[in-house]
């Protein structure tokens, strides 16, 4: 509450009921303000009217199958590297020829992006079109500099998640 003091009451101090309405306006055109920045920025250019899914995610394989393309263009299934000509074999017998196994598949910064495809395409003629690229979850160093990457030692997670 606000208190008047006047000249002929001396010591006493009379409480005024009226509303200080200063820190509201001031409060109140802030909030304009950033509703006036943010409004454009929710906006959307494309009008799209999605449909609503019931579906469970999928879970998680307890043992995920990785597929790794080595700096120097080689092949691992796993830790075994394995030679292209036997790789669909391979892979046929990783999975126990099931076509629906989702591969995750992992790349050396130093492979091109030409190899890489060339790997999915492998995967392709081998029937496998369930594929996840994984990458190192990156995380930044808080000075607005480049991008960390996490600590030695930590796990790839599949589909650039969080590993577990």
């Amino acid at each position: 509450m606000a208190a008047r003091i006047r000249e002929t009451s001396g010591d006493d101090l009379e409480e005024s009921h009226d509303i200080n309405v200063t820190p509201f306006i001031d409060v109140i055109l802030v909030l304009l303000i950033i509703f006036m920045v943010a409004a454009p920025l929710a906006t959307v250019d494309v009008s799209v009217d999605l449909p609503g899914s019931t579906a469970t995610p999928a879970p998680r394989p307890e043992t995920p199958l990785f597929l790794t393309l080595k700096s120097d263009l080689t092949l691992a299934i796993g830790n075994d590297s394995v030679p292209r000509p036997a790789f669909a074999g391979v892979l046929d017998g990783r999975t126990r020829g099931d076509k629906q196994t989702r591969i995750f598949l992992r790349a050396d910064r130093k492979v091109g992006y030409g190899d890489l495809m060339e790997v999915m395409n492998l995967l392709r003629a081998a029937g496998y079109l369930k594929v996840a690229l994984v990458g190192l979850e990156t995380v930044s160093d808080g000075a607005g500099g480049e991008a960390m990457p996490p600590a030695a030692g930590a796990n790839p997670a599949p589909g650039g998640g969080q590993a577990p």
